[in-house]
């Protein structure tokens, strides 16, 4: 896009008074915290949204049952044959606490140069915003709507989306049948592509805990006397190749291996590679895998192992000399199809006892299955279409990302096409500080939304 579009871009989107009432919206939901892990906020925003598409004319449920309530959004369409397209989102939000580095305060919704920031505003919650704009815009400018136009909404998707599954089950009818589900986010990649995703990577999280004595030893002993830390290093050292390769048995005699259409959309399509995310994350280490073809079967098609956290010993000011007696690691598997979380872990435990670490406790903490689709259902395939038209710098169609979420657990229930598409870009900065999202990005999904939503004029669609 060029400077004179974007400005014709960020010019419309200011003068547009529906997209201006429903970022006021949007500054309201950055400001309220709702973060699952921390137990803040969720009935607060439920509340919220509940009201907020009551007063734009949906039909709205709220569902409080369990910890984060479920909201369910309908906007009918008067044509009894008229098909339904669903939209799935999420309210909650990961922390933003002092670890990590703002330019603003993450709940106060900021713009400046053409980006807008603060957490949510990416994940998930500037994606509500925008298909609501969508929607009003489309009912505001032309009246009755072709299609039924569904939001469902949670409060669990980034602790795993805690009860979804009861949520979809006792909606099930209410939901299907549907034309098409679009996932929560998506980006333009650094092509200014709009990418286009069929999946999402499962996960399955768990702690590794030691306790080698009673009490911390004094470090003297350090040549006679192993420590929790050492025992805890070694359980890990031999869970992983140096090369990234995980070396628990049994993990690979599962995975589904990706079909010859998704092996091609990842090659026509997929730009990831190592010196891109050298420059982005400015890497000091060599990435694992260096050629690209094996970069990107690692990267979408296969199971990694991380490290998220470890905790051991002293770490206060000075120096105390001690062999801790305790040491602990916040560990994930990210799972592919043909893997679930269950028989992973279990591969984990037989790994730890085969070694002689059976002294190694292994806690489960989260997890969720992964999905995969190589995007060829007909409305998925009409909204690559809709698309190309719309981005004049193409799309990128990929039949999975590397991040998680509970695909496979509304597909497995619902049965819906699902295609991912959003307001994001390479550097949003999920889960981190200053999140953002390009204005220019926001209002282009509105107006792609908006046309996804007219494309069910024809009677080809409403019949």
């Amino acid at each position: 896009m060029t400077t004179t579009a974007s400005q014709k871009e960020l010019q419309a989107f200011e003068q547009d008074e529906t997209t201006q009432f429903y970022m006021d919206v949007l500054r309201t939901l950055i400001s309220k915290k709702s973060i699952f892990a921390q137990q803040v906020g969720l009935k607060e925003v439920a509340t919220y949204l509940a009201e907020v598409f009551e007063d734009s004319g949906a039909d709205v449920l709220v569902d409080d049952r369990y910890t984060a309530p479920f909201v369910l959004a309908k906007f009918k369409s008067p044509h009894p044959d008229a098909k339904t397209i669903i939209f799935y989102n999420h309210y909650d939000t990961v922390p933003a606490d002092d670890d990590q580095p703002w330019t603003s305060d993450p709940f106060t919704l900021t713009i400046r140069e053409g980006y807008m920031y603060g957490r949510g505003v990416d994940d998930d919650k500037g994606h509500i915003t925008a298909r609501l704009t969508a929607v009003k815009k489309y009912l505001n400018e032309v009246g009755d709507l072709p299609v039924n136009v569904i939001f469902i909404m949670e409060g669990a998707e980034e602790s795993a989306s805690v009860d979804l599954e009861h949520y979809l089950e006792t909606y099930h009818d209410q939901l299907v049948p549907a034309d098409l589900l679009i996932w929560e986010q998506g980006i333009k990649n650094s092509r200014n592509q709009l990418e286009i995703t069929g999946g999402n990577k499962g996960i399955v999280t768990f702690d590794l805990s030691i306790q080698s004595a009673d009490v911390d030893i004094h470090s003297k002993y350090g040549g006679v006397i192993e420590s929790a830390s050492w025992r805890l290093l070694a359980a890990l050292q031999s869970m992983r190749a140096t090369d990234g390769r995980l070396l628990i048995d049994g993990i690979y005699d599962h995975v589904l291996p990706p079909n010859q259409r998704e092996l091609d959309l990842v090659k026509q399509y997929a730009l990831d590679n190592p010196k891109e995310l050298q420059d982005i994350y400015g890497l000091t280490l060599p990435t694992l895998v260096t050629e690209q073809e094996a970069f990107l079967r690692r990267y979408f098609f296969e199971p990694s192992l991380t490290i998220e956290g470890l905790t051991s010993g002293y770490q206060g000011q000075g120096v105390k000399t001690i062999l801790p007696s305790t040491a602990s690691a916040k560990m994930e598997i990210r799972l592919v199809p043909g893997l679930t979380p269950e028989y992973v872990l279990a591969c984990v435990k037989n790994h730890l006892q085969k070694l002689g670490f059976s002294d190694i406790l292994v806690t489960y903490t989260l997890g969720e299955e992964s999905y995969r689709s190589d995007l060829s259902a007909p409305a998925i395939l009409r909204l690559i279409e809709l698309a190309k038209a719309h981005s004049p710098a193409g799309v990128s169609v990929l039949p999975t990302s590397a991040g998680t979420g509970p695909m496979h657990k509304v597909h497995s229930r619902l049965g819906v096409p699902m295609a991912s598409i959003g307001i994001g870009h390479p550097n949003s900065r999920d889960h981190g500080g200053d999140e953002n999202v390009r204005l220019v990005d926001y209002y282009s999904h509105i107006q792609l939304v908006k046309e996804l939503i007219a494309s069910y004029e024809s009677s080809n669609y409403c019949s």
